[in-house]
């Protein structure tokens, strides 16, 4: 198994520095935050070639880039037109960026409708904001996955069976998933069964832990999960991606000595 880490945790620093700590620390691979200080909109713009020559020299493959999100600045699934045109527009300038920066695909956030509105109106207006990334995904060749998250974080997808429903009636076999293990656990879903139903869509992985009442996102192995199951539902599937850490903000002034625990948990998890 392939392991990487979200640059978010080194959010007080360059993106060039976590780069260069996620290769010394031994990770293959990097996956880049969309929001500042390191890579949103056009900010980088005059450094891309460095980027991807550090990446390079690092031997660090970008596995998935994570637009900034959750309210600010996207809100996909929006009843105000103006929000929701914006939201596709700033995912469209994140998929620029994962293009440049050699990533296969962007992950999104199903978003949050307002007190009083429609579940059915923030889904079809989700929908048609998904189809529109998906069109723009076809020319930059990449892949868009939805990331089920959980009752602070949307009121629309919280569940791998909610994913697979709008990815069925879209029907476009560039949408995918995102699973985190600690939006599951925090869902009550089971890990294993959850993984086993995602065999047959574009599927990458975000691992921390939690213990069930809040998305903590711990070290792996600092929660309460279980994650044996989950590891051998991963390997009878045959996922072959990468299984990508995403520390929380209680890490981001001193990263370094998580970012190294994480890597030392996931490959003792992976062993068994």
């Amino acid at each position: 198994m392939k392991f990487a880490q979200s640059s978010f945790v080194y959010f007080n620093y360059s993106l060039q520095d976590a780069i260069r700590r996620l290769a010394q620390f031994g990770y293959a691979g990097i996956e880049i935050w969309g929001g500042r200080p390191h890579m949103y909109r056009r900010d980088l713009d005059d450094q891309i070639d460095a980027l991807t020559r550090l990446l390079a020299q690092n031997n660090l493959t970008v596995c998935n880039f994570i637009p900034a999100q959750f309210r600010y600045p996207s809100i996909l699934c929006s009843l105000n037109e103006v929000v929701r045109r914006d939201s596709v527009a700033y995912i469209r300038s994140a998929m620029d960026n994962a293009m440049r920066v050699g990533a296969p695909s962007v992950s999104v956030c199903p978003g949050m409708t307002l007190r009083g509105e429609s579940g059915e109106q923030g889904w079809a207006q989700l929908r048609r904001s998904l189809l529109q990334v998906l069109e723009y995904a076809e020319k930059k060749n990449l892949r868009v996955l939805i990331e089920p998250a959980h009752m602070w974080e949307t009121t629309l997808i919280r569940t791998v069976d909610e994913a697979l429903r709008m990815i069925a009636e879209i029907r476009s076999p560039r949408l995918g998933v995102l699973f985190d293990t600690g939006h599951a656990h925090v869902n009550g879903e089971d890990l294993a069964d959850a993984v086993r139903k995602l065999k047959n869509v574009p599927l990458h992985i975000h691992i921390d832990d939690n213990d069930g009442a809040s998305d903590s996102h711990h070290i792996p192995g600092a929660g309460k999960m279980d994650y044996a199951p989950f590891v051998r539902a991963l390997n009878e599937i045959g996922y072959a991606g990468f299984v990508s850490a995403e520390l929380g903000f209680q890490y981001t002034r001193e990263p370094d000595a998580a970012v190294q625990q994480s890597l030392v948990a996931l490959r003792a998890l992976f062993a068994q």
